[in-house]
């Protein structure tokens, strides 16, 4: 007899989570996994696989978890994703894989995603490594970003023969992975292991390279046979209302990089400081919302609230980033939009007025639309906001090369193989698409870089 509930992954006890930023979600253990994995269907039309982005033979890494054949297991996942232990921790596999098994029926899914960390996790601990590169060299090709699709982009053009040299605009290599989400969730060693990865295939990579500025597209392309756009969407978005120039206000991506690129945290060891009063307010529900709540409350924040336009049931957020949350402290206020930021005479923030929304229509989201309910403004007393409603694409690259056809949004416009307006110019990921999940990101990387192989190739 099938269980109907998956088997819960362990946590970091609640006396530590808040007084460090060590990784919450402890993963299976082996009998932990050993006994998920049994409660697999091995359904032959694979409905998981079918539904995951990069297309995991999933039914079968899973059968050689149930059999301990664990390095054949992590080899069938490494076929299609070089990157299991990321991906197992951060992709999104409630809404895609894990939404399709067969097991939803009679309770649970299968805990897809947590057997894909317990082997990247084998792999990591084993040091597994598959270096296997042709000897000859087909060309040398341009990456421009090291995030997920610039990683993928470089390790899928080094498996096809290719020369690739990464230009990343920050000092550190994971673009959003290492700035955009806290080490509490995605532990920088996880990272490092991939990225030694990537650069053990041959790739090159030069930091502190800001393409448009120290190298235009049209420099690039004297140099190497093609040039993969993949730069991410790290621009902030703002919500457009009164005071949101006043001093303690952040945005998401300038708060998330002080934290995991600069170390705030640890300050005076660390330069960057970051000031933080008794009670934030977070503005937005998706993940990030999340980190950044979880980063207040361990930065000694005594109040976190978060305020969302629509109900928890349309919150973007992963269902166990809200539950960590919740446990961790972090208070919610739903149907309520800020419409302005107050402050004092020197220019800090000290209130926001809101309104009280209801729920119309459904609208392009597919979520239902919140309208403004007249006369039931209100205010909130606090320290600090931080603005976490989503981000946008830097436009330093579009500004400098005229002939890149791109949208009203900046996003880089380009055909259904990957390629842009400019020959042998190519773009994936959320510079074309805005900000998406890590997976989709490295699904649309593999396929542009499979049409630049054929394209050169031809």
């Amino acid at each position: 007899m099938v269980s109907k509930r998956a088997i819960p992954m362990r946590k970091l006890s609640m006396d530590k989570r808040l007084t460090t930023f060590e990784e919450v979600a402890l993963g299976y253990t082996e009998e932990e996994a050993l006994e998920e994995a049994k409660r697999c269907l091995k359904c032959k039309l694979m409905p998981c696989s079918r539904s995951c982005p990069l297309n995991i033979e999933i039914p079968e890494f899973v059968k050689c978890i149930e059999r301990r054949e664990y390095e054949k297991g992590l080899n069938i996942i490494l076929r299609a994703n070089p990157f299991p232990a990321i991906t197992g921790r951060v992709c999104p596999q409630e809404v895609l894989c894990q939404k399709e098994c067969t097991l939803c029926k009679l309770g649970d899914p299968l805990a897809i995603g947590r057997l894909e960390r317990f082997l990247g996790d084998y792999q990591i601990e084993n040091s597994i490594m598959n270096l296997d590169v042709p000897e000859k060299i087909r060309g040398n090709i341009a990456v421009v970003g090291s995030g997920p699709a610039g990683l993928m982009g470089a390790v899928e053009l080094r498996k096809l023969g290719y020369e690739v040299t990464i230009f990343e605009a920050l000092h550190e290599v994971g673009g959003v992975m290492v700035y955009g989400i806290p080490e509490f969730r995605l532990p920088r060693r996880v990272l490092r292991f991939y990225v030694d990865y990537v650069k053990k295939l041959g790739v090159r990579i030069e930091v502190d390279v800001v393409v448009g500025r120290t190298y235009t597209i049209d420099e690039l392309l004297k140099e190497y046979d093609a040039v993969l756009l993949a730069t991410g969407a790290g621009t902030p978005k703002f919500l457009g209302i009164p005071g949101e120039e006043l001093n303690g206000v952040y945005s998401a991506n300038e708060f998330l990089i002080r934290i995991n690129l600069m170390k705030a945290y640890r300050f005076p060891e660390y330069d960057t400081p970051i000031k933080l009063g008794k009670r934030v307010v977070v503005i937005g529900g998706g993940n990030t919302a999340m980190d950044v709540s979880r980063i207040a409350l361990r930065l000694g924040a005594e109040e976190v609230i978060v305020l969302y336009r629509r109900t928890e049931v349309e919150m973007p957020a992963r269902r166990e980033e809200i539950e960590n949350a919740k446990e961790e402290g972090v208070k919610f206020m739903f149907l309520t939009q800020p419409v302005a930021l107050i402050g004092d005479e020197k220019g800090w923030v000290k209130k926001i007025r809101c309104i009280r929304m209801r729920l119309g229509e459904p609208d392009a989201s597919g979520r239902r639309r919140p309208i403004p309910i007249p006369g039931s403004e209100f205010e909130i007393e606090v320290d600090n906001v931080i603005i976490a409603i989503g981000a946008e694409v830097n436009k330093l690259i579009q500004r400098t090369a005229p002939n890149l056809k791109v949208d009203k949004k900046g996003h880089v416009i380009v055909d259904e193989h990957g390629r842009t307006s400019i020959k042998r110019v190519y773009a994936a990921g959320d510079v074309v698409t805005g900000a998406a999940t890590v997976i989709e990101a490295l699904a649309a990387a593999k396929r542009v870089a499979h049409t630049i192989h054929r394209d050169l190739s031809s």
